[in-house]
Parts: C-alpha cells; structure tokens; sequence
C-alpha cells in the first residue's frame, strides 16, 4: 500500500513538472512581448537620458556652451568631436534608443489599450515627443532621415530638407494637439515620468514646445514662425504659467535610475570638469583669491557651482588643460563639495526638458518682435524669477537682481533687446546645454569665443556620423552637398545671421 502511494505521489509530482515545459523557455526579463506603456517610457527615458548626460562620448554641449571645461583632456572643449565619435553616439541615441521606442508604442497601442479615446491621447502622446526627438537631430546636423528612417528594412535611407521636415513636424504637432481629449487618460502609473499621463499638462507642453520651435526660426522665416508663435498661444490647454508646469524626468537615488551626471561625476569618481570662466564672467562670480563679492554677482551661482578649496569662485580657461579640480569651481552638489547648496550631481537631480523660465524668455522675444501683445519687459523679468525660483533662490534675492544696472530691461532697438534676452536666456538654460547651444547660435549672443587651440572656429553643428559616410554613402553625399558641406562650420536652415 506504502508502495502504491509513492508511486501515484510521485507521478502527480512529475505530472505537475512536466505539464507546461514550453514556459522555461520564457525570459521574465526579456519578454518577447512589450506593452506599449513600457515602449513609451523606455523612449521618454532615453531621450531625457541624452539631453542629460555629462558623458564625452554623447553629450559635450556644456563644453561648447562655456558652462563647463575639462580638467585634463582637452579635445573637446577644443572641438574634436571625431577622435571619440560623438556625433554617432549622439545619432544614434536619438534614432536606435528614443524614436525607435516610441515608434513601436504607437503600433502596439491599438493592441493592449481597449479605450478608443486613450488609444488616441496614448498615439498622439507618443507621437509629440518624437517630434521634439527630431527637433533636436535637425538642430544639430541639419538634413537627416525622416521619411525613410525607423525602417528597419532600409538600411540606406535618405536624408530629407530639413526645412521640409521642419514644416512636417509643426503640422503634426498641430494633429497631435488637436487629438488629445482631456476627459479621458492616458499613460498611468507611472508610464509617463513628466506628467503620469495628465492630458491637459500634455497641452501645455504641446503648445510650449510649438512656441519654441517657433521662436527657433524666428530669423530663418519670420512670417511662418509669427503663425506659429500665436497659434501656439491660443491653444488649447494654453502654454506653462509656472515652473510646476515644467517637464522634468525625475531620477531616483539607487541605480540604475539615476541623474546622469551623477553617474558620470560622481559614481565613476572621475573630476574631468570645473566651472568655465565665461559663464561665471557673466554671473560677476568672486574671481580673485580674496573672495569679495561683486555687487553684481547672480545668485544662482551657489546653485550652479561650488566655490573652490579656498572659498571662492573660480573658473577654468576654455580649451586649456591647466585646471587642477580641488583650485577651481565644480557643478553644484554635496556629494563634490559637503557645502554646496546646490544639486546639479545629486543622484536624484531631475532632467529638466521644458520649462517655464524659457517659455518666458519666448514670449519676451515674440513681443519685442511684435508678434504677440503684452510687455517684453514683463516676460523678460518673469524668465529670470522662474530661472531663479526653480533653482531655490529667495523672491528678495530675485528681484534685486532684476534691478541691477546691467540687468534691467532696457528696451530700445530690437537687436539691442534680443541680445539681453539672450543673456539671461544663456544663463536660465544653464546644465542644458544642447538647448543654450541652439540659442546662441541662433541669436549670436553671447559671443563665445574658441580657445587659442581649438580646432575650428565655434561649431554650429555636428558633421554627420562616420557610419553614415561609410555605410549610407550616396545618401550621405547627397546631404553634405545639399547642406553645404559636412563641416563643423555649415550653418543649418535656422541659423542665418
């Protein structure tokens, strides 16, 4: 009887074991089949993740812009951006890592969301941050592929007119914006890192990227960017009004979702950057050994950086490799200096993708253009209290600075306006870098001035991947020829003065 009962015991136990063997051959952390919402987030991720990063090898427009120089080597703030292939890296960031992500969420929405009306508030979510994915290649390397890219079956796309893709994808920003409905959802617990798939915070966002990119060919064709600039005004939703509208990507204090730049600065435990003397030359940091404060000096300093071993605020000439870290100022953070009230590599500091301060700065310049009503000089000031209030300075604080001499909003002929706009816009857009880069070279202020060995004269955009000229060569030809040439110093469609 004991014998029998082994035996049927047995067989149960095998039986159970050998029922579903098919399933072993399931990888739970490589499923062969992705939700859209994981989609969506992986592309959100890897786009704030570029933008973000401190890395040599992605993301060296801190460097271009003067916020930061190296301590060390030197290549980059010189303008060799080949030796490590940045431009590659920086491609494919964008096309193999973001677009490819929140392509394949749009297809698979239709598949695993039942509500038709967050179907189309899910696809059109998706599709607005592709656009801002692409506003960021064609500010970079001009022509690229469009028409022809995420195809998986053509390896050899073509380049489109950037201009052409440019008016594409404000046409599809406006499709997308109509397509959002706010009584209904869309991306959930916690899918969507900016707004947990608030739809009218999307709306916002929607119109205060189309007044970006509108102020962005301001120059280059001022009659579709003034559409586009009042347009985006009177959307629905209406534009930010406060830095809680701001688009932030929020990283967490344990791996392997943290701040970027506290991986690169921190983690890694390597010290490559220090403050670069032109952005504190602007900010009237202390610059002498004796730490006297100029009755000038922005309070956003301590925020931005920290002061050095003995004090006070210095900076490291741009291009120069003679900059000792413990003698020169550092981004902002406890983890470089234990006094540092700031939070720039703190491993929980926020991405910040969109925000209020620059929407300001927008409507500053779209009024002194005329282009919109309301007071440049109103704008202006609530651009530099937005900068200052996100960062943490006092309310006192920010608006004395807005008094001071060589602050205040002076009015007068538009290029002089454009050049303080663009000042405390550069300023504002401190740690983004790629974003201060598209302004400076749009508005030529302030003037940034190479070092005495660098490369080339001030890149005002990227030359193409050395995959593309190898691989996707005739395409690639053609796009160099139409652009005027893959070099450093072409100016892209935008850029005009």
């Amino acid at each position: 009887m004991k014998k029998t009962a082994f035996i049927f015991v047995l067989a149960t136990l095998l039986s159970a074991c050998t029922k579903d063997l098919t399933s072993l051959n399931n990888d739970p952390k490589n499923p062969l089949e992705v939700t859209s919402a994981s989609l969506f987030t992986q592309g959100q991720r890897q786009m704030c993740n570029v933008l973000t990063s401190s890395n040599v090898n992605i993301n060296v427009f801190r460097l271009i812009e003067q916020q930061w120089q190296e301590t060390t080597y030197t290549d980059e703030s010189n303008y060799d951006f080949v030796t490590r292939q940045i431009p590659d890296e920086f491609w494919r960031e964008f096309y193999a890592l973001s677009l490819v992500n929140l392509e394949r969420a749009k297809k698979v929405v239709p598949t695993d969301v039942t509500d038709p009306k967050v179907q189309k508030n899910d696809i059109a979510i998706a599709d607005i941050l592709e656009v801002y994915d692409y506003y960021y290649l064609l500010t970079t390397y001009g022509n690229i592929p469009y028409s022809q890219a995420l195809d998986i079956n053509n390896v050899f796309p073509k380049f489109d007119d950037a201009k052409t893709v440019y008016n594409d994808l404000l046409a599809r920003l406006d499709a997308d914006i109509a397509a959002l409905d706010p009584s209904v959802g869309s991306y959930e617990n916690g899918a969507d890192v900016f707004y947990n798939g608030d739809v009218v915070s999307w709306q916002k966002f929607a119109n205060t990227f189309k007044l970006k990119m509108g102020i962005t060919i301001a120059d280059s064709d001022p009659t579709k960017a003034q559409t586009v600039i009042t347009s985006a005004v009177a959307g629905p939703g209406g534009l930010f009004t406060s830095n809680e509208d701001n688009a932030t990507f929020k990283y967490v204090a344990s791996p392997p979702n943290t701040n970027p730049v506290w991986v690169d600065l921190v983690q890694s435990g390597r010290q490559d950057f220090v403050a670069a003397t032109t952005v504190l030359s602007y900010m009237h940091a202390d610059t002498t050994s004796t730490g006297a404060q100029d009755p000038l000096r922005d309070p956003r300093l301590p925020y931005y950086f920290t002061t050095n071993s003995d004090g006070y605020y210095f900076g490291g000439d741009v291009g120069e490799s003679a900059s000792p870290f413990n003698a020169y100022s550092k981004p902002s953070g406890p983890a470089l200096d234990k006094s540092s009230i700031g939070k720039v590599t703190n491993a929980d500091f926020p991405a910040l993708m969109l925000d209020y301060a620059e929407t300001e700065f927008n409507l500053a310049e779209a009024a002194a253009r005329g282009w919109i009503g309301g007071s440049a000089a109103t704008h202006y000031n609530n651009g530099i209290l937005a900068s200052m209030d996100y960062w943490g300075v006092a309310q006192a604080d920010a608006t004395a600075y807005t008094l001071l001499p060589n602050v205040l909003y002076t009015g007068g002929a538009l290029p002089v306006q454009l050049q303080q706009i663009a000042l405390q816009k550069y300023l504002a857009l401190y740690n983004r870098g790629v974003d201060a880069w598209i302004e400076t070279r749009r508005l030529d202020y302030p003037v940034l001035t190479p070092g005495p060995d660098a490369n080339s004269d001030f890149p005002v955009r990227f030359t193409y991947p050395i995959n593309e000229q190898n691989i996707n060569e005739d395409n690639y030809n053609q796009a160099s020829t139409a652009i005027g040439g893959d070099d450093l110093t072409t100016k892209l469609f935008f850029d005009v003065n």
